[in-house]
């Protein structure tokens, strides 16, 4: 898994500069980074907001921070959740570790010009490094298809189950779903190689309160996630 991860990122990053990165008319839009821990002014090398080292609550603010921050800045070129239609690079192949970290970093720093084109800005000095290893997290944690697919028609079903709770919640085992739904969020891997997927599935079981809407928002998060990974 990691040789090929590396391979996929090499060619994505190395044999394909040439293909276009075209940030060069995308104005920067700055991240709201409340909640997270500062990182300070000096740049790091490695993702602090990475499960292992920050902890789950820590993680989980970083990710939807930077799901907001990279659907501004990145979506329109590496593709909605970071599924690259073909012109950028796949960012989900970039290592979670120290080599992709560094690569990461110094792309949004300096950004990319190639032939005195402007390919991609450099959003460091607008983003800041809090928002930027958001984005780095957000991206990371994106699920292999591969591994969702394997799951899809039991997460189609218990997303069935749950539409028909929020109407009627009545003798729901809410526990037992969200355990369920823990269980397989557990099995999804990443292609980058972190360790934690944020999946639909591990979206869905936080969301589940045994309430009408709990259930509503666990169904969105379902049809949502299911649909992306298509």
């Amino acid at each position: 898994m990691r040789r090929l991860t590396l391979r996929a990122a090499l060619a994505g990053l190395i044999l394909t500069p040439v293909m276009a990165l075209a940030h060069g008319d995308v104005a920067p839009q700055a991240v709201d980074t409340a909640g997270l821990p500062e990182t300070g002014d000096e740049w790091l090398t490695e993702n602090p907001y990475r499960a292992a080292a920050a902890g789950e609550d820590v993680w989980q603010k970083a990710v939807e921070i930077g799901a907001s921050g990279y659907n501004q800045n990145c979506a329109r070129c590496h593709g909605l959740e970071v599924i690259s239609g073909g012109l950028a690079p796949d960012l989900r192949f970039l290592e979670a570790e120290e080599y992709g970290d560094e690569w990461f970093v110094e792309r949004i720093r300096t950004g990319y010009t190639q032939n005195g084109v402007t390919k991609m800005p450099a959003f460091g000095e607008l983003l800041g490094q809090d928002a930027a290893w958001a984005i780095r997290t957000y991206i990371e944690t994106r699920p292999d298809d591969a591994s969702m697919d394997e799951v899809s028609d039991e997460l189609k079903g218990i997303r069935d189950q749950l539409a028909v709770l929020s109407e009627d919640p009545s003798g729901a085992d809410s526990d037992a779903l969200k355990a369920r739904l823990s269980e397989i969020a557990g099995g999804i891997e990443t292609l980058s190689g972190a360790p934690v997927a944020d999946s639909a599935a591990r979206r869905a079981a936080r969301l589940i309160d045994g309430t009408p809407e709990g259930f509503r928002h666990a169904t969105e998060a379902l049809t949502i996630g299911l649909s992306a990974a298509h």
